[in-house]
């Protein structure tokens, strides 16, 4: 996310630009709230997930603690303790409330929460108009930082909306207007080529991107083939009736043992009701259909499912070499579904953006040359760089001015709560 202006746009036009990217992306997450209830906005149903007014309240943080207190002369802070109570995880900043904790809490309730958040907005503005040249790039810089950070919120604020929602045994609906994409098969799948050699990796210095999408470096591959679209519900329940869920020889050890412990037998969300597959969705329970792209599996179960086919997942070098030359377009928020929707017949590769993140066989860790900024704002990518696998391309609930093609998104092996699922690779 940054504004659309040409780099040749004056200061004052660029200034107007960022006013209107910073009104826009504050008013989106707020209009991702409209249907909730007051209940709504408290609960949490697992330590991964956050209550939806904790996600409204923590950016306002962020906006607070990086730029107003450190470059608006005068600014007063909204309330005394709210640095601990939505400070998320930086402890150069200070303690924090724990993160399992935080549905605990009924006060500050959401009216008190919208307060914060038009003080924090009233305070930009100010900034934003009244900066001077001496600390204006600093400034534009933690604001894009800000920006796209308040992006991947709204994108949490969904995907912990339909965990917490799906708790209850009346499956409400996020939505009740929520489309259907018309029925349709899945396209059929065809296997693309791509040659071996050194190709150029991470973002290019044209755009905002995080620092872990950087340097741009050169790597190595071997020649390979990527599957043509994701893996379907009907492919995935292939796996899970020929007993993919118990068998010890498909799976990880570490796999192994979630599945055996979590009970698992099928993704997140998917539940059989007298004898017919149905799953959860924002929209509220509808019958699985079979084209849609699989969602809401770990990673766990991606390399179970890869195992089982005879093939792999693609190393997140392999996914951006095959998505560096195509237009960043797909099923992303903007598209309405906030669902994966099949594949249209066509050439190519398809989905690549949107749906579903896709898993990699790639852990997360540093590019070579790496150096997490100094200060607290070095915590946001870079102490995260163990234990965490690699996905890419966006989801049906990225913001569609998000992603980009050497976007680095991170999970642990067994979380499936997010919008996520797999494409199929081989070695040539």
């Amino acid at each position: 996310m940054a504004p659309s202006h040409s780099a040749s746009a004056l200061p004052e036009q660029q200034r107007s630009g960022w006013v209107e990217t910073y009104r826009k992306v504050r008013r989106q997450s707020e209009a991702l709230c409209a249907t909730l209830t007051p209940e709504d906005y408290v609960i949490q149903t697992a330590p991964e997930a956050s209550p939806a007014k904790w996600h409204l309240a923590h950016v306002s943080w962020f906006f607070e603690t990086f730029l107003l207190q450190e470059y608006l002369p005068g600014y007063r802070e909204f309330h005394p303790r709210f640095g601990y109570l939505f400070n998320s995880y930086y402890q150069q900043v200070g303690s924090f409330h724990p993160r399992p904790q935080r549905g605990f809490l009924s006060r500050p309730g959401v009216d008190e929460i919208l307060r914060y958040r038009a003080h924090v907005d009233d305070g930009m503005l100010a900034l934003l108009h009244g900066a001077g040249e001496d600390i204006w790039p600093e400034v534009q810089h933690r604001l894009a930082i800000g920006l796209n950070h308040e992006q991947q919120h709204q994108e949490l604020l969904l995907t912990d909306i339909k965990l917490n929602l799906a708790a209850n045994p009346l499956r409400p609906a996020y939505r009740d207007d929520l489309p259907a994409a018309p029925a349709a098969p899945a396209a059929p799948l065809a296997w693309l080529d791509y040659d071996g050699g050194v190709h150029e990796i991470g973002a290019a210095d044209n755009g905002f991107a995080y620092d872990n999408e950087a340097p741009r470096h050169r790597s190595y591959l071997n020649p390979f083939r990527l599957a043509s679209r994701p893996v379907t519900n009907g492919e995935y329940l292939d796996f899970i009736d020929d007993g993919g869920y118990a068998d010890p020889a498909l799976w990880l050890s570490d796999g192994w043992a979630t599945v055996q412990q979590r009970n698992w037998s099928a993704p997140l969300y998917w539940e059989r009701i007298d004898g017919e597959w149905w799953h959860y969705t924002l929209g509220g329970l509808r019958r699985l259909d079979a084209a849609e792209p699989v969602c809401h599996v770990s990673y766990y179960e991606a390399e179970a499912y890869a195992a089982w086919a005879g093939r792999r997942l693609p190393t997140e070098e392999e996914w951006e070499v095959a998505a560096a030359e195509l237009p960043v377009a797909g099923n992303l928020r903007d598209s309405g579904y906030l669902h994966p929707v099949a594949a249209a017949a066509g050439q190519g590769l398809q989905q690549m953006y949107g749906d579903v993140w896709e898993h990699t066989a790639s852990a997360y860790g540093p590019y070579p040359g790496y150096r997490a900024a100094a200060g607290a704002l070095g915590e946001y990518n870079g102490k995260f760089m163990c234990n965490q696998m690699v996905l890419r391309g966006g989801s049906c609930v990225t913001a569609d001015d998000h992603i980009r093609a050497s976007y680095r998104n991170f999970f642990y092996p067994h979380e499936r709560w997010q919008f996520q699922g797999f494409r199929l690779a081989e070695d040539v």
